[in-house]
């Protein structure tokens, strides 16, 4: 039988017989992954010791951080006009540095200052609007999530007027704008979405958002799916147009993957590992070799990009690799040299480009230095 079909079956049981229990810590980290941070940040070993210093020494990291919040966040195209959208996504950064911070050292402040630029951003937020409205919640609200569900499965002090305020500002605010996707739209479009609402569906224990984002993003009628983002070499939709997009969007796959495998789901595996041929593809080709390259097609017909694989953004390497290889090679000890070469580049990954989650080498480093 059709594993997609096993997968779809299994889909739909939980959610007419509400079986699914949803796991908690259970975004981007499990209570067994927030404990290996602890453990490895205090330990003085690297390079978890380098990542947690750069960590510390961000100014998103101080206690001394004063959120920004904006009533109407507006981003046009091409980020005209910026009216809080960067405000948004970075303030979101620190948040969920905040919540990281407080973890590791038991320190209330920083959960408190987490819970500050909550509060401060669910008593003046009206609306997001404007052309990219999506990609500033799909970016931002990730790192919102994961913040608030770490403290709220380990910070009790945080107040519950303060968390349903929080939480009426992500289902009345957030959640609309990006529930309904962005099929036709560069794949990163729906990666960013797709993140953002597996975490809001396990945040909220909601079956009928989880689930319909899993199937969304296995397969979807959207170039943000697994089976549409990736050709079966793992060349990805945007290698034609810059690598720095290709490895934002390969960031945000797996991000969706990580969160939907603490949920029991293999998004990662799905169509022959395709995930984990598009890091190769793409870190091969970031390490100067040359790769097999065609005119990406959308999932509804349209050639997109050029007929040659861009050379924009070659030589740059962002932070979204540490994730996809501790699944594949730590967990399925699949060999990945290619990612390898990009880890030991970037490493420590932490991130002052807001719009990737940060500090993934600590939160999540497979191999030693």
């Amino acid at each position: 039988m059709n594993r997609f079909f096993l997968i779809s079956l299994s889909l739909l049981l939980c959610t007419v017989c509400g079986a699914r229990d949803f796991v908690h810590p259970g975004l981007l980290h499990s209570a067994s992954d927030l404990e290996f941070m602890r453990e490895k940040a205090l330990s003085g070993e690297e390079p978890w010791q380098s990542a947690w210093k750069q960590l510390k020494e961000s100014p998103v990291a101080s206690l001394d951080y004063k959120p920004t919040p904006f009533p109407v966040v507006s981003n046009g195209p091409y980020n005209r006009p910026n009216i809080g959208g960067n405000e948004f996504v970075r303030d979101g950064t620190a948040a969920y540095t905040m919540a990281l911070q407080w973890y590791v050292e038991r320190d209330s402040a920083y959960a408190e200052k987490a819970i500050e630029i909550f509060n401060a951003w669910a008593c003046t937020l009206d609306s997001v609007v404007n052309h990219n409205r999506q990609l500033k919640v799909g970016t931002g609200g990730v790192k919102y999530l994961n913040a608030a569900e770490i403290l709220k499965y380990t910070y009790p002090a945080w107040k519950e007027s303060d968390r349903k305020a929080f939480e009426t500002m992500v289902m009345e605010k957030l959640y609309p704008v990006i529930k309904d996707w962005t099929p036709r739209y560069n794949g990163n479009w729906d990666a960013a979405n797709g993140q953002t609402l597996l975490s809001i569906g396990v945040y909220f224990d909601r079956e009928d958002i989880f689930d319909a984002a899993y199937r969304q993003m296995v397969d979807g009628d959207s170039n943000g799916a697994i089976k549409h983002y990736f050709m079966d070499n793992g060349q990805c939709q945007e290698s034609g147009r810059d690598q720095q997009h290709v490895q934002m969007g390969i960031g945000y796959l797996a991000n969706a993957a990580e969160i939907a495998w603490n949920q029991g789901l293999d998004l990662y595996g799905v169509f022959d590992n395709r995930l984990f041929k598009g890091f190769e593809y793409t870190a091969r080709y970031m390490s100067g070799e040359d790769v097999p390259y065609q005119q990406y097609v959308t999932w509804y017909g349209r050639k997109v990009f050029g007929d040659t694989i861009s050379e924009g953004q070659r030589n740059r390497v962002f932070p979204v690799w540490e994730r996809a290889y501790r699944h594949f090679h730590g967990r399925k000890g699949m060999d990945m040299p290619y990612t390898r070469k990009m880890i030991e580049k970037s490493r420590p990954e932490g991130s002052e480009v807001h719009s990737f989650v940060p500090w993934s080498t600590v939160t999540c480093a497979d191999f030693p230095d």
